[in-house]
């Protein structure tokens, strides 16, 4: 997690911030091909985006991020684009893992990330152990993840326990990292405007917010510009 200085928006009321903001990464491919490069390249640099706005997200004092890194659909790339992005992973788990605990910042994982290569599972290990205690952030990244696998892993342990289930309290506690608070703000950058079989359970009254800017481009500056727009709306969760 690297340190920069950025001015914070007079509109931006710190009083008033989501403890939970979850983020579709989208656009890397597209920020490449066009100027040219590789879509790993555009990998490369969405994982540089992401040390940036984690850093933003930790010094506004939102306490927990989630952030779409890989889907149980994007198992359907081409594998070099694949390898690409399990590369940047790997690499910035390992790399920054000391950061998070100067921070106090805690590394959680959603999804069943024991499918993935060997080196990345324990690069994944490792900063999970090493995190475990750290209490003031909590990062977690939906690696090989899917909204509706999920619910049906909660469904199937319900069953297998013979678990009788009174309430959707009770379902949730079924379901990845339980102990997070439900997002109350979802961004998704590209202009794409779906959820594509994102934390579908959680979501069901989160804040959503579209941009049409590619993810390497996004900036600190238009988070906040977000999070500006999600303190102009009134969250009624079905009442008046």
């Amino acid at each position: 997690m690297e340190a920069r200085k950025i001015k914070i928006s007079k509109q931006l009321d710190l009083n008033r911030l989501p403890k939970h903001i979850a983020i579709i990464m989208d656009g890397n491919g597209r920020w490449a091909t066009k100027r040219g490069l590789p879509r790993n390249m555009g990998h490369k640099a969405g994982c540089e985006n992401l040390k940036r706005i984690i850093e933003h997200i930790y010094d506004l004092g939102i306490s927990c991020a989630t952030f779409y890194t890989f889907s149980t659909e994007n198992w359907k790339r081409p594998q070099e684009e694949i390898d690409g992005i399990f590369n940047v992973v790997r690499d910035y788990l390992d790399e920054d893992g000391d950061s998070f605990v100067q921070k106090d910042a805690r590394v959680v994982v959603s999804g069943d990330y024991s499918k993935l290569p060997q080196d990345l599972v324990d690069s994944i290990s490792r900063i999970i152990q090493k995190t475990k205690n750290c209490k003031t952030f909590t990062l977690n990244l939906a690696i090989n993840y899917g909204g509706r696998d999920e619910i049906l892993r909660g469904v199937n342990s319900a069953i297998e326990n013979g678990q009788k289930l009174d309430s959707t309290a009770d379902f949730a506690k079924l379901l990845y990292n339980a102990d997070l608070p439900e997002p109350d703000f979802v961004i998704r950058t590209s202009g794409e405007m779906r959820l594509s079989n994102f934390m579908l359970w959680q979501m069901a009254y989160s804040e959503l917010y579209f941009t049409k800017i590619y993810w390497p481009s996004f900036t600190e500056k238009q988070l906040q510009k977000a999070l500006i727009d999600f303190q102009k709306r009134k969250r009624r969760f079905g009442a008046l």
